[in-house]
Formats: C-alpha cells, sequence, structure tokens
C-alpha cells in the first residue's frame, strides 16, 4: 500500500488553514514593518550619505560608516520583524552570537587587519598619496582599505601591507610636513682647499631653486675629520617631492665642480709601520 494513501490530506490541509488564519495578522504586520522598515533604512544611509558629501571627511571612513550603519539597523529590523512572527529574538540573537564568535575565532587575523584599518581611518596617521616608510618598505599610498593598505613604491612595485601590522608598528610619514632636510656628506683630501670645496657647495645650493632659503637655515660646515677625508655636511631645506632629484642633481653637480677646480675624493687608507 502506497504510504501518502494513509496520509490523512484533511488533518493536514486544517493544521495549515488553522495556522494562516492565526498568524495573518501578525504576518501582515511584520510585512509591514519590514517594507516600511528597509525604506527608512535607506533613508538613514542616503541622509548619512548626504552630510558626509556636504563635510571634509575621509572617504574611505565615510564608506565604512555608511556600510556598518546600514548592516546594523537592517539585522536590527530582521531581528524584530522574526520577533513579531513568532520566532524567539532571544534564541535567534544567542545562535547570531554564538556564529559571531566562531566566524571571530576563525578569522582573528583578519579582525586585527580589520580593527587596525579602523585605528588607520580614525587617527589618520598617513592618507591616500602621502610617501611613507613602514614595515620596511618605502612608496606612495594608492589605496587604504579596511583590511589592508597598499603602496607603490618608487620603481613601481605593488606592496599590499596588512593593516593589523601597520598600526602595531612605527610609521615615518614623509609627507606630513611637504618639507624635508637633505642630508649629504662629501669627503675631501686633507690637502685640498677647503675653503675652495665649501664655496663651491654654497654656489651649487644658491642657485638650485629648488631649496627653500627662507624657510629654516642651511648649513654647509666641516662635520668630521675623518681617517682618510675631511667630511663637509651638505644640510639643506627642499620640498618633500623635490628630495629625491635635488639628491641625485646635487651629487652630479659636486662631482663636476671638485673635478673642475682640481679637489678629490679620497680613498679610504691606511699607513704600515714596517720595523727591522
Amino acid at each position: 500500500m502506497n504510504i501518502l494513501d494513509n496520509l490523512n490530506y484533511s488533518g493536514i490541509w486544517d493544521k495549515i488553514m488553522d495556522f494562516v488564519v492565526k498568524n495573518t495578522p501578525s504576518v501582515l504586520g511584520a510585512l509591514v514593518v519590514l517594507i516600511i522598515g528597509w525604506k527608512l533604512v535607506n533613508l538613514i544611509v542616503n541622509w548619512l550619505n548626504k552630510i558626509f558629501q556636504k563635510t571634509d571627511f575621509d572617504e574611505a571612513l565615510e564608506s565604512f560608516i555608511v556600510s556598518l550603519v546600514s548592516v546594523g539597523l537592517r539585522i536590527i529590523l530582521l531581528i524584530s520583524v522574526a520577533g513579531m512572527v513568532g520566532f524567539e529574538t532571544t534564541t535567534l540573537v544567542t545562535m547570531l552570537g554564538a556564529m559571531a564568535f566562531a566566524i571571530g575565532m576563525a578569522l582573528q587575523g583578519s579582525l586585527a587587519n580589520f580593527a587596525g584599518g579602523i585605528l588607520i581611518l580614525i587617527f589618520k596617521p598617513f592618507r591616500v598619496g602621502d610617501f611613507i616608510e613602514t614595515q620596511g618598505y618605502t612608496g606612495t599610498v594608492k589605496s587604504l582599505q579596511i583590511f589592508q593598505t597598499i603602496l607603490h613604491t618608487v620603481d613601481n612595485k605593488e606592496v599590499i601591507i596588512p593593516n593589523g601590522d601597520i598600526s602595531n608598528s612605527s610609521i615615518i610619514n614623509y609627507s606630513a610636513t611637504g618639507k624635508r632636510r637633505v642630508e649629504m656628506v662629501f669627503g675631501i683630501d686633507y690637502n685640498d682647499d677647503l675653503k675652495k670645496a665649501k664655496e663651491i657647495l654654497e654656489n651649487i645650493v644658491k642657485k638650485d631653486k629648488r631649496v627653500l632659503k627662507n624657510f629654516r637655515q642651511n648649513n654647509i660646515v666641516v662635520g668630521n675629520l675623518g681617517e682618510s677625508a675631511v667630511e663637509i655636511y651638505c644640510q639643506v631645506w627642499v620640498k618633500s617631492s623635490d628630495y629625491l632629484s635635488f639628491k641625485y642633481d646635487m651629487n652630479e653637480k659636486v662631482k663636476e665642480g671638485f673635478d673642475k677646480n682640481n679637489i678629490n675624493f679620497p680613498y679610504p687608507q691606511q699607513t704600515v709601520h714596517l720595523t727591522k
């Protein structure tokens, strides 16, 4: 005999109808609340977007806050609707909490990067476009994301660094002030004309338009009497964007100037005394 023949279709149908009659008001009410609530959440999200557009706020932080508010409000709405239909909200919240805990344990590294991204977005140790050094890498910040920061090095390599590592390490932001001091050391022979060497350096610095004359003092001084050379320190202020180009040009111009005036770059020397 077919099992289906033993089913009491009328009894099942009666139970379905009884459930629909008893729960139709609550289901309809929950549906109305869901539709109205969903539209209300959209209005709140649009309102936040308009506020952020009128303020000078970090774009990455804007999108994160909007997403967080949107997801949070929708979860609260769905839990409320589930309670109206008859689900035990306490059980549902407990289940969601247990799932969140399990996911959190499985994604500890990702959560650390997430937290690091939030800290970077809030405290802003650097922005997109800044030239920074962190975790052994130096480059321009091309993208600041929730989980990672992307740098482009001077030789156009893309470096992806987890935000958790950055937030727990030292950061050097070369773009923070917009100006940097170029520090260079030029060694000359002890027999060469020291005043002439300093004069050559001063003339090169004076003629270069990239040097900031009125920002802070630019120094050209004898910094050290080394084992093989008199070391002249050249300390000059330039814009951060001119740092590398000025430094490279300075090396070339100093070499040409010293060569024309017979000023030598000495090699390391050792004096050896022989005794019989």
